[in-house]
């Protein structure tokens, strides 16, 4: 147990960085499963195949969001007993939760099965890749139960403050995911069911990999006899936080995957510039995403040990990291858009390279936009109000989807209106998010506070 870090304790930049350095490389990581499809399938396989693969990548962070935020509520209730030093409500939170979060991961699978034809409906995936798109699901499909042992044990970890292990086994992961890449897809020539394929393996080895690491090298997370129970006030509480953090991270995503109906609705060119622009803008603030979600877990540990104090120097710390890694970052993004976008379709796509270029230098300029979010993200779930997280993501998320579609219906706009909308929908929740926190931050200051 001596990766597990105290965040309640110690320097506060140094342990926050600390510990946010490994979460964000795993990040990075995992979304190198799907840019190794990308590269593959774009060079190899041609448009019509990385427009399904794009297109297929919408749908699947939409299907892992329902996951990951099930299991992210979670990591905030074990993180507030760590906090506490509560390690019977603390072993008596993983039985429950992982059986709640298993069974509706079952759940889950069947049903995407079951509703295939209608999903590819609903994305109005263009008949010259309807098959091709069909394929890919089904493959990547069987991957749903692997994507939920590996978030929730990663998040159990870093819980405790062990951000390290699951960095590790994600990166043994992504090499495997690539070379089965390579050898599926040239050599065997097994096309898009190859790609899908090799993601699923790679996702499997991480997934069993880290859970019996855990069960291993953990003892004082292993679930006792006495702990096999059903306690109402702690079911409640995961619940609530489970609940209303899923629904946070589906409501963005399924936000994301309306807009993706509307790209989709501009044509085959259209949907390869944004299935590859938008990989490579997840990537770009994919760190300030999960350095929100370490803000979290250090506000999170010290919410339940009773620091506010930490909290808001924590609080200080985190908004000038976020500010700096947004300048830099948005700064490269916007001046190299074009590089970015040839390294996965070549440099003679220039139609698709023209039209991501557009959306990349729209977003790149206002990533600090979505910094803030994710700050603001992490800390209502954090204090145990997760229900505001929620209210800022339909906040971003409808503004973005209703210009989307407003502003693009205009041919003088077209996709570009789809672009603007995105961050508009982020400044928006930033404002309606400050305002929430500064209230919430002076309750938190009085000293008849009892939350």
């Amino acid at each position: 147990m001596a990766l597990n870090r105290d965040l309640t304790q110690g320097s506060i930049p140094t342990g926050l960085l600390a510990f946010a350095l490994p979460l964000i490389l795993g990040n990075l990581l995992q979304q190198l499963y799907n840019l190794a499809d990308t590269w593959v399938v774009g060079q190899f396989l041609g448009e019509g195949a990385l427009a399904a693969v794009g297109s297929s990548y919408t749908l699947m962070t939409f299907l892992t969001s329902i996951l990951l935020g099930l299991c992210m509520g979670s990591s905030v209730f074990f993180a507030m007993q760590f906090g506490r030093k509560d390690p019977a409500r603390f072993r008596a939170g993983i039985f429950q939760s992982f059986c709640l979060i298993g069974g509706l991961t079952v759940v889950l699978t069947g049903l995407v099965y079951l509703a295939l034809g209608g999903i590819l409906w609903f994305l109005r995936i263009p008949a010259d890749v309807w098959d091709l798109t069909r394929t890919y699901l089904v493959w990547v499909f069987a991957g749903i139960p692997a994507t939920f042992l590996y978030n929730y044990f990663a998040n159990l970890l870093r819980a405790i403050g062990n951000s390290v292990t699951p960095l590790l086994f994600l990166g043994v992961s992504v090499v495997g995911n690539i070379g089965l890449d390579l050898l599926f897809v040239i050599p065997l020539k097994m096309g898009v069911m190859g790609a899908a394929l090799a993601t699923v393996l790679a996702q499997y080895a991480a997934g069993v990999g880290l859970a019996l690491w855990t069960w291993q090298s953990c003892p004082d997370l292993r679930v006792r006899p006495e702990d096999r129970r059903w306690d109402r006030n702690i079911l409640r509480q995961l619940w609530s936080l489970s609940f209303f953090t899923c629904l946070q991270q589906s409501v963005m995503n399924f936000g994301i995957l309306l807009v993706q109906g509307l790209v989709n609705s501009f044509g085959s060119v259209v949907m390869a510039a944004f299935a590859v622009a938008v990989k490579i803008d997840t990537l770009a603030y994919m760190p300030v995403q999960d350095f929100g979600n370490a803000y979290s877990t250090f506000v999170a540990q010290n919410y339940g040990a009773g620091q506010r104090g930490r909290i808001k120097a924590g609080t200080k710390w985190a908004l000038f990291w976020v500010l700096v890694f947004c300048l830099v970052i948005g700064g490269l993004v916007c001046c190299f858009a074009p590089q970015l976008l040839a390294i996965f379709v070549g440099h003679d796509a220039q139609e698709v390279i023209s039209v991501g270029t557009g959306y990349l230098r729209i977003e790149g300029s206002c990533y600090l936009g979505i910094g803030i979010l994710f700050l603001l993200y992490g800390y209502f779930r954090a204090v145990d109000r997760p229900a505001v997280s929620l209210v800022l993501t339909i906040c971003s998320l409808g503004t973005r989807v209703a210009l989307a579609y407003l502003l693009s219906a205009y041919p003088a706009i077209g996709v570009t209106g789809i672009w603007a909308a995105i961050p508009i929908g982020w400044f928006f929740a930033d404002t309606v998010g400050g305002i929430l926190w500064r209230k919430d931050s002076k309750a938190l200051s009085s000293p008849n506070c009892s939350r």
